[in-house]
């Protein structure tokens, strides 16, 4: 690095050739070599030297694409040495916004903030930018008291009313949600641009509130609608099931289209299952991107045509990430689980790209529902081949997926190994235990949750209160109740009221769960019913077994366990005449008993298993 410093043309000895130089340093350490040049010589004391240096790298460090963050940071340095003083004799604030800006749109945006009131104190004149700075700090930080503070403080020097920072305003308090206090602002403003009802059109949108963005549609001056008004009101209406006719009229309304505008249409058609209408926008598309083709791949698959999603993908010009991750994700949802693992296998081999963490969890998924503890092993190690971190949802999918591969040693020794588990992790692990019949070991980690003050969820306690069901801990499960609704003050759901159902029922406390029933606070649904039936039939109830029997008939009409429950009580009391009105009915209705499936792994072979 320093081999300039030997030659005759000394880079020291003028500004140019000495910033290219900092600009070649790979490490701190080349920089801080000639920084200590730069002092020996005394040409850190050239004015001209240190403006170019904050300009060229602290500028730069704004840029999410700067991977030497130690040059933005000696720039910041040079700055405050060199250029901060308390006599006050910088006063252009261009520079010292230069350097906010490095902050505000860098990592600690606190700095930023920090800079603005050192401006101050310093006497350096503030400009809008200076304040545009520190909202879009306080914006990125969620920090709505400093920036009310930064809006009194214009307000106080009479700087308020520029439309510019008007604009910033509205950003800050739509980006910290407080929607209010954004229309208040765009309310007072003597003058509005794009930017103005853009900004409020927007966050209204993305708070749910489309009629109040319509209504700010309609009173905007149709001049100042632009591509992204439009896209916006498009994208708001496309998210309802009562709004896809509106972003309908509005897309045929548009004065022109861009892919976002076809993309967000289509997406709307997809999402509330109107394929076809979203197929005819597809056609006549002038031009399509990986996103057009993902949103329809995974349209297709979402309504179980895999068929037609399978040749989407394949007449697709160029494929990315994204799109296999739709193609898989279709599959997997539509139990084509071999499918789903072939195209991982593409995409990884032979379209050389990279899978991310949703393409992983998609294939644990699959492999989880095949059952291959020899290809939930591979994967595994694939996972920390390529280093991916477990602490997030492919963690959580790697724990879910040994548990049901049938290997709860493995399961075990992922989450023992992941350091900074959240509350998924857990629950996947509760989760895991209740299927192997561990209820002690379930209840267990939710003491060790507790003792952790780590914060359930509702999930936890489903998870907990399903392993105390399956391994009969009615002691522990109501306890669990009880917990999740004293201290945590989580209110039971219909899944935690059935789990008590099961606990209880399960015990031959049928009575017990018979007023837990009546006396829930939600509607119960079937699935309870029929837990509490199934209850009834094992501890021989007949007679509140046959009432409730007969109940799930009327209400669900076409679920043949039901029937089989209610024809299974009849024929234990030797009630065969029953037991043949029952058949008849299924025969008459053309219900069908739904087989029993299990799968053995054998020699790498997966065998499935039918039990009709």
């Amino acid at each position: 690095m320093l081999v300039f410093a030997h030659s005759r043309h000394h880079p020291w000895s003028s500004i140019s050739p000495t910033i290219h130089l900092l600009g070649t340093c790979k490490t701190s350490h080349d920089l801080n070599k000639l920084h200590a040049r730069l002092i020996t010589t005394g040409l850190i004391k050239n004015p001209d030297l240190t403006t170019r240096i904050v300009l060229a790298f602290a500028s730069a460090s704004a840029s999410a694409s700067s991977r030497r963050p130690f040059l933005a940071e000696f720039a910041r340095c040079v700055f405050h040495e060199h250029h901060v003083s308390s006599s006050g004799e910088v006063e252009d604030p261009f520079l010292w916004n230069v350097v906010i800006k490095s902050h505000s749109h860098g990592v600690d945006p606190r700095k930023a903030l920090f800079l603005l009131c050192l401006m101050l104190e310093n006497g350096v004149p503030v400009d809008k930018f200076s304040f545009s700075l520190a909202l879009k700090a306080c914006s990125r930080l969620g920090f709505v008291k400093e920036g009310t503070q930064v809006h009194g403080f214009l307000i106080k020097t009479g700087t308020w009313s520029d439309l510019f920072l008007q604009n910033c305003l509205i950003g800050l308090y739509i980006k910290c949600g407080c929607l209010g206090f954004a229309r208040q602002v765009f309310d007072r403003m003597p003058q509005r641009d794009s930017v103005s009802y853009n900004s409020m059109i927007d966050g209204y949108v993305k708070c749910g509130l489309v009629e109040s963005a319509g209504e700010l549609f309609g009173l905007m001056p149709r001049e100042k609608r632009n591509l992204i008004t439009w896209n916006s009101m498009i994208g708001g209406y496309a998210q309802r099931a009562d709004g896809v006719n509106v972003a309908a009229k509005l897309f045929d309304e548009m004065p022109e289209k861009d892919l976002i505008s076809w993309n967000s249409m289509i997406g709307g058609y997809v999402k509330h299952g109107r394929i076809e209408d979203a197929k005819g926008l597809f056609d006549v598309m002038p031009r399509r991107d990986v996103v057009t083709w993902a949103i329809m791949i995974d349209g297709y698959g979402k309504l179980g045509l895999v068929h037609e999603a399978k040749t989407l993908f394949d007449q697709m010009p160029h494929r990315d990430v994204v799109a296999y991750n739709s193609m898989m994700s279709g599959y997997v949802q539509n139990r084509y689980h071999m499918e789903a693992l072939e195209v991982f296998n593409h995409m990884e081999k032979e379209s050389h790209l990279t899978p991310d963490e949703t393409s992983l969890v998609i294939v644990l998924s699959a492999i989880a529902q095949l059952g291959r503890l020899s290809k939930a092993i591979d994967m595994h190690l694939y996972i920390v081949e390529k280093q991916f971190p477990l602490s997030g949802k492919l963690g959580v999918a790697l724990i879910d997926m040994y548990s049901k591969c049938g290997s709860i040693q493995h399961a075990m020794g992922v989450f023992e190994g992941i350091e900074s588990k959240s509350i998924d992790h857990w629950n996947a692990m509760i989760g895991g235990l209740a299927v192997h019949g561990l209820g002690e070991s379930a209840f267990d980690m939710l003491l060790q949750i507790e003792r952790r003050s780590i914060k359930p969820d509702h999930i936890t306690f489903v998870g907990v209160l399903n392993a105390c069901s399956h391994s009969g801990l009615v002691k522990e499960g109501l306890l669990c109740f009880e917990l999740m609704r004293r201290k945590h003050k989580i209110e039971p759901r219909l899944q935690h009221y059935g789990c008590m159902v099961d606990i209880l029922a399960r015990s031959g406390s049928i009575e017990l769960a018979r007023n837990l029933i009546e006396g829930m606070p939600i509607e119960p649904n079937d699935v309870i019913w029929r837990t509490f039936l199934t209850a009834c039939s094992h501890h021989k109830e007949f007679e509140t077994g046959e009432l409730v029997a007969k109940h799930l008939i009327l209400q669900g009409g076409y679920n043949p366990s039901s029937y089989v429950l209610l024809s299974n009580m009849y024929a234990s009391n030797g009630m065969w005449k029953d037991v043949r009105r029952v058949r008849t009915m299924m025969k008459e209705k053309n219900i069908e008993k739904i087989p029993g499936c299990s799968w053995i792994e054998l020699d790498g072979r997966v065998h499935e298993f039918l039990c009709r």
